[in-house]
């Protein structure tokens, strides 16, 4: 089984991110993502055994990180990986630091120059006219822990585990 850590939007998020997924000229030029895959990965894990499970959950249950808000303020075409994107420009500390602690615990390399993203659309085989957007201010208040299948036409992701992050009265 795959598994990642990821930041999952609730509905006014996702309801943002539709309507700006669904302001993307992609006339058979790609295909949009269904909203309930929107996801920002945080740490990719990867393959994992079943047994494992329950070390990656105590992972999750065991950071203490308080909440942190995300500007998603930018519209990208990935040539190499055929996708468009809405990314967090300038990634606040708080996203950093959750980054920087879920590699050190899964005693992974820690990301060199993290990509915060939200992917709106894959297998794009030319890119859109990108347009300036608002903001989609995302307030995250919880990691999850999700397992990936990848044998369908769409990847389906599996919510395994919620954890809520710190508010500032429980971070002092």
């Amino acid at each position: 089984m795959r598994f990642f850590f990821a930041l999952w939007p609730d509905e006014d998020i996702t309801r943002q991110l539709t309507e700006l997924a669904g302001r993307l000229n992609l006339e058979k030029r790609g295909r949009r993502v269904d909203p309930k895959n929107y996801h920002m990965t945080v740490a990719f894990v990867g393959e994992v055994p079943a047994i494992k499970l329950a070390v990656l959950q105590q992972i999750g249950r065991s950071l203490r990180v308080p909440r942190f808000t995300l500007n998603c303020d930018a519209i990208e075409f990935w040539q190499e990986s055929k996708v468009v994107v809405t990314v967090v420009r300038t990634p606040p500390p708080g996203l950093l630091d959750l980054c920087s602690r879920l590699s050190a615990a899964l005693e992974l390399p820690p990301p060199k120059s993290p990509r915060p993203h939200v992917t709106l659309a894959r297998k794009v085989v030319q890119a859109p006219v990108l347009q300036a957007m608002l903001p989609v201010e995302w307030r995250a208040t919880t990691l999850s822990l999700i397992r990936s299948d990848t044998g369908g036409v769409e990847s389906a992701y599996t919510v395994v585990d919620t954890w809520s992050l710190l508010d500032e009265m429980q971070n002092r």
